[in-house]
Parts: C-alpha cells; structure tokens; sequence
C-alpha cells in the first residue's frame, strides 16, 4: 500500500538539513571495514548520503584519483568532461573532485558560470569531441539520479560516452577503497582556488550545440509548426537551463514547470514510500504535474540529471514507463529510413509488448540485464537503434542512424512525444491502446521493498537451481534466467518465465531495497498471483540462516 501522504506536498518537517548534510560530507569519515560505507559502483555508478558516510569527500577524492589512475592505464589523454546535477553535495563533490583531477594534470571541461548539467549533455560532449580528433575523451557525472536529496553519487563515462561497464567500475571501485584503506595515501590533491585558476581546468558550454543539434534527431520544424501547447517540468534539475534554451532557439510554446533550483526539493510531491524522490516515472512524485494536465496538449518531466523520461497526457495522466517505450520504438522503427539490420535494445524486465511489436517491425530483439552500459557499444557502434530500460531510461540514433548519445536521454524521449502528436494528431497513450487491441493486453508491476544488505546479495548470487520450482502463478515453468539472453550477462537476480507471464527479482544497485518485476498475459488477478509467488521465494531467502 502507498504511504498516507503519497503523491501530497512534502511537510517541511521532512526536508533535510542542507547545513548539516554538507558539514558530513566534510566532516564524518567512512569505515572501510564496514560494507555500507566502501566505494560500491551499483548499476549506474557510487551512490550514498553522507550522514551514513556513505558518500563524502574521501568517496570523492579516492574515486577521483582512481579514475586519473585507470585514465592512466588505459591511455586515456582528451579532456574529460563533468557535469552536475542540482543535489545538494553535488557542487561539494565537484569541489572536490576538481581538486584531485587538476593535481593529476587531467585536461578537465566544466560547465560555464556554474551552471548544471545533464547527463546526456555530457555523452553528448564526448562522442562530439572524439569525433573530432584522435584524443580520446572520457566524463563524470556527479548524480544521485533520481534519488532522495539527502544522497550523492559519482558516475564515470568512458570514451564510447555511456556509462561505464562492469570491469571498469570494478577496477575503479577496487582502486577508490585500496586508497581508503591506505589512509588516503597517492590521492594528489591541491587547493581549490590552485586547480580552478590552473590550466588544466577549463570552462565549456554543454547546453547550446547540444540544443541545437536537436534538428538532427527530433522533427523540431514540425513541432514548431504544430502549435501544441507543452509543459516540461525539470523537477528542480539540470534540464532547466536546457529547456531555457530550447525555448530560445526553437519558439516552442512550452512552459517550464518548477524553473528553479531548490536543493530541499521543497516542491515536490511525496514518492509511493513517503520519501521525497525526483523519480518522473513515479505517478506520485509527478503528481503535481499530473494535475496539469488538462491545460496542455502534452507534458513531460524529467529526473534531476535528466536521463529519465516521464509522459503526461491530457485523458491519461501519467504513461507507464514501459507503455511509452513501446510507442516510441514502434514510432521511430516507423518513420526513420533506418537500416533494417538495426537492433531493438531492451532490459530483460521490460514489459513483453516490445517483443510483440518487433516481430510485426520485423526486428530483432537484444535483450540484457538492468542498466544502461549495456546498450551503450551497440548505438556507438551503430547496430543497435534504441535501447530502452523499464525504469523510463532510453536513447536512440539519429535520422541519419549515426550516434547521438549512448547514456539515457530524457530529454529526447520527451521532445519525441511531441514529435508523435505532431506528426500522427494522436499522443502517445491513443496509440498504446492500438497496441493492446492488437496483440493482446498485458498486465505489469514493479514492487519495491525494504532490504538489508545480506538479502541484497544472496538475491544478487542467487543460482535459479536453488530455488526448485516447477510451477507458477498456476503454469508449468518454462525457463529460469539468471543470465540475459542478449549477452549472457549476469541480471544480478532471477527471471522465472511460464507461457502467461513472468516474474523477475533484484536487488536495487544504489538504494536499501529490492524490486520484485511481474507481467500477466492473462489478467490483473493472475499478475497478483504471480507477484505473491515471488514475495514468498524472497521471504524465503531472508528466512535462510
């Protein structure tokens, strides 16, 4: 059940203090002998709050002279590139950061007059700058994503511009807690007021090619043309100033939603938890937007660092995550003249419709775990169109079916909305009803629950022979995965199928908690089935001595 005050304004009782947050993240110091306190690279990057020393400024430093060291290894000399988002210890974090890197002689790109920056801005920038010469570029993304404001988070982008695949991050996260445990020994560091007045950091301005290369991938003249009223709402994050500028280049008649920066997210609406979460896929944290909706023609949000997406329409609110992916890879496999060899990335939790939709696209599917790195060397390298995650995380290529970002945009998948309602006159949720008229409804859901540490990792490891299953939700069990089918890659958890549907359990990468994923082929009843099946094999596990 949703908490009492799900989807209501948040009580300032419940906003953090932003003094104290920052006074730990200086001040408290992490224990590496306990686990919750390493350097620990989930499905997209270090995630943590200070006031559990779980994220401060030894996190930072070490995981920054970890990435000058694998830079090192792996010959890596371009600029890097990084970006911030509005998270209260994430300007900290860059402080700190910068530090280390100019002490390293890293040819450091930031964000002009302080301003904040996204995610894919930052992709953006580097496959723009390899392109362009020999030097490979690489990035950093200081993001908790769509997390509470009390947390912090370090990504690191290598140069094919996604986020960076597991031996990567293993190599990284096992360097960043060497240097902890060795009392910060080898980290480089100079003073702030040295680094930023050194040559080696450098202003860049993220927001104005990116805008205005938009033309190559989003019928901009046509959305322009359309007359559709839009809202975009940033949520207080690093799209601000993109949509300013979108505004400003292109005339479209969007309004901005909440265009200012509030560290407390003291606008915001409670998540299905109570907690305060920038999550544009949560139809209780979008709920203030949601309300609006009736005043536009479409609207739109987007996590703090904008690589997530969340569609709102006139008649039906808040769109499913998984519901609008189907629209969208339909939509662009449609109406790109795209090479047929092109494949449809999708994460092996995302709803079954996709697999539906492709087979009348006549597309192949490149089904893979959680997390975006996964789809990142197939669009850089142009075999893979779009790639897609149940959790509103998507990109895809250009009309001229060369590489535009390999992290999650947000801000494509939303202008692409507007695309579709302009081209076709319909939005996005009329043409998912033609979807369920024609190859059946399916009835999915996400749960997420509490979980400690122990279960987080005896789901990780889980081995599917343990669990000794012949049936479920009633149906004769069909398959077990513990690997992707895609790439045989490891999920990190469990997906057990039958022929009328699926259920599939993990552990969060970043938050104390695990997510049970389910999908019905026969109806919501059936969904509950199979979604009561899977609470008892996690129950189960925690039962487990």
């Amino acid at each position: 059940m949703p908490h009492p005050l799900a989807g209501k304004p948040v009580p300032k009782s419940e906003l953090i203090d932003i003094p104290a947050l920052v006074s730990a993240y200086y001040e408290l110091k992490p224990d590496p002998s306990k686990e919750s306190e390493r350097v620990s690279f989930g499905t997209s990057g270090h995630r943590g709050s200070s006031l559990k020393k779980s994220f401060n400024e030894t996190h930072v430093m070490a995981i920054s002279q970890a990435v000058c060291d694998f830079r090192k290894s792996r010959g890596i000399t371009g600029p890097l590139f990084m970006g911030i988002d509005t998270h209260a210890l994430s300007v900290p974090a860059q402080m700190s950061a910068i530090r280390v890197l100019a002490a390293n002689g890293i040819d450091l790109r930031i964000a002009k007059n302080g301003e904040y920056t996204p995610t894919p801005l930052v992709s953006f920038a580097i496959l723009e700058q390899n392109g362009r010469n020999g030097k490979s570029a690489d990035g950093i993304v200081i993001t908790p994503s769509h997390n509470p404001p009390e947390d912090g988070g370090f990504k690191y982008n290598p140069p094919n511009g996604g986020p960076a695949e597991t031996d990567i991050t293993a190599d990284i996260q096992k360097r960043a807690n060497r240097i902890i445990e060795n009392g910060m020994r080898g980290v480089k560091i100079v003073d702030y007021e040295d680094a930023v007045r050194s040559p080696f950091v450098k202003e860049y301005d993220f927001i104005t090619p990116y805008v205005e290369a938009l033309a190559d991938i989003v019928d901009m003249g046509t959305i322009k043309r359309s007359g559709l009223k839009l809202a975009a709402d940033p949520m207080g994050g690093s799209a601000i100033g993109v949509y300013k500028k979108i505004n400003e280049i292109y005339g479209l008649d969007m309004d901005i939603i909440n265009p200012y920066v509030d560290s407390t997210f003291s606008f915001m609406t409670l998540d299905h938890d109570g907690k305060i979460r920038m999550d544009c896929s949560s139809p209780w944290a979008m709920a203030s937007l949601v309300r609006l909706r009736e005043s536009y023609d479409l609207a739109f949000g987007n996590d703090t660092d904008s690589d997530r997406h969340g569609i709102v329409t006139p008649e039906g609110g808040l769109m499913n995550p998984n519901h609008y992916l189907c629209v969208a890879i339909w939509y662009l496999f449609k109406h790109r003249k795209w090479p047929q060899h092109l494949k449809i990335g999708k994460t092996l939790v995302s709803n079954s419709m996709i697999d539906r939709i492709a087979v009348s696209l006549k597309r192949e599917v490149y089904e893979v775990p959680v997390g975006f790195k996964w789809f990142a060397d197939g669009l850089f390298e142009g075999w893979l169109g779009f790639g897609g995650e149940e959790s509103a995380g998507a990109s895809f290529l250009r009309f001229d079916s060369t590489v535009w970002t390999t992290d999650k945009d947000g801000i494509i998948l939303n202008l692409l909305a507007a695309e579709i309602k302009a081209v076709t006159g319909r939005d996005p949720a009329e043409i998912y009803a033609d979807f369920e008229n024609e190859f059946g409804r399916a009835y999915y859901k996400r749960i997420d629950a509490p979980a400690t540490q122990e279960l987080k990792n005896r789901l990780k490891k889980l081995d599917g022979k343990e669990l000794r299953l012949t049936e479920l939700g009633g149906d004769e069990i069909e398959r077990i995965y513990t690997t992707a089918p895609g790439n045989g890659a490891a999920i990190g958890g469990v997906k057990i199928v039958t022929e009328n549907g699926w259920v599939a359990m993990r552990p969060s990468g970043t938050e104390d908690i695990y997510k049970i994923y389910a999908e019905s082929f026969r109806s919501k009843e059936h969904l509950e089935e199979l979604l009561e099946a899977a609470g008892r094999i996690v129950s189960s596990l925690s039962a487990e001595k």
